[in-house]
């Protein structure tokens, strides 16, 4: 069981920077897909950026690209996920989630196979505004 735990988010101006970490009280995330997804009030929980378990493949989604950055740290015990330019509409809660180290980062942050996320974490608020 992995108990997945997101720090970071905060009340920021358009504009402005946040990094997102995502831990699992002391163990490693380096055997498994880990995925950031957020959801804003009255919308579907979507994926925004997954990163495979050896790291080599990363996914964004199109509304994030060139914004967000996701990376595991080099004792593979963190994933962050470094956010810049962001918007209004960037505001939801972020949650972090993982899967088995063989799920594609495609499959899961694009949720077509949900039953494959085994883990959430609770989330963490990003709200964005002036």
């Amino acid at each position: 069981q992995l108990q997945l735990v997101e720090s970071g988010g905060a009340v920021v101006q358009p504009g402005g920077s946040l990094r997102l970490s995502c831990s699992a009280s002391g163990r490693t995330l380096k055997f498994y897909a880990i995925g950031w997804f957020r959801q804003a009030p009255g919308k579907e929980r979507e994926g925004v950026s997954c990163v495979s378990e050896s790291g080599r493949s990363t996914y964004y989604a199109d509304s994030v690209k060139d914004r967000f950055t996701i990376a595991r740290d080099s004792n593979g015990m963190t994933v962050y996920l470094d956010i810049n330019g962001l918007k209004p509409e960037d505001t939801a809660v972020y949650y972090c989630a993982g899967a088995s180290s063989d799920t594609t980062v495609r499959t899961m942050c694009g949720l077509r196979a949900p039953q494959l996320i085994k883990w959430w974490g609770r989330g963490t608020q990003v709200t964005v505004s002036s």
